[in-house]
């Protein structure tokens, strides 16, 4: 017996937008700003991303999926909005590039994390990095000892920087 599937595509629906292109760029930016606003300045791990890290950024997309888009069926609208936040990240990184106030905004400073061999607890505590993480991290640069260490910063991008004593 021969079945025939027969596939109904409304081409109206997948092509032409059903909310108007503006509200998609305003929503995206938005949307773009406020999440990248709030990693900046809430969350600056240590190091490579951790599962708790993955997991945020997940939930983060999910959450502000319906913000960004409202309802939109096209493939035009979210085209369109991809289009809107590979913009940002670009402008963000370009004006990060020609501009010193964007690039604090878009990278926090270097914070002192061990000078002459003692940890800056105090820093530390703010940047939410435990001492057998850092411990960790200086492991990696071949430092077994903080004694070792003249300086070691957490850098913007959430690396460790160290010179040795």
């Amino acid at each position: 017996m021969n079945t025939v599937l027969l596939v109904d595509v409304d081409w109206d629906k997948m092509f032409i937008p059903s909310m108007s292109l503006w509200e998609i760029i305003i929503r995206g930016s938005i949307t773009y700003w406020f999440c990248f606003l709030y990693i900046r300045f809430f969350r600056r791990g240590a190091g490579q991303l951790g599962i708790a890290d993955l997991l945020l950024i997940t939930l983060i997309s999910d959450a502000a999926q319906n913000s960004m888009a409202g309802e939109y069926d096209s493939i035009t609208e979210g085209c369109l909005l991809v289009g809107v936040l590979v913009f940002w990240d670009y402008a963000i990184n370009w004006l990060g590039f020609r501009s010193v106030f964007f690039s604090k905004i878009g990278e926090p400073d270097p914070v002192l994390l061990i000078k002459n061999g003692v940890m800056q607890r105090q820093n530390m505590k703010k940047e939410l990095i435990t001492s057998s993480e850092l411990m960790s991290m200086l492991r990696q640069q071949g430092i077994e000892d903080v004694s070792e260490v003249k300086t070691c910063y957490i850098e913007g991008s959430g690396n460790i920087s160290v010179i040795k004593s």
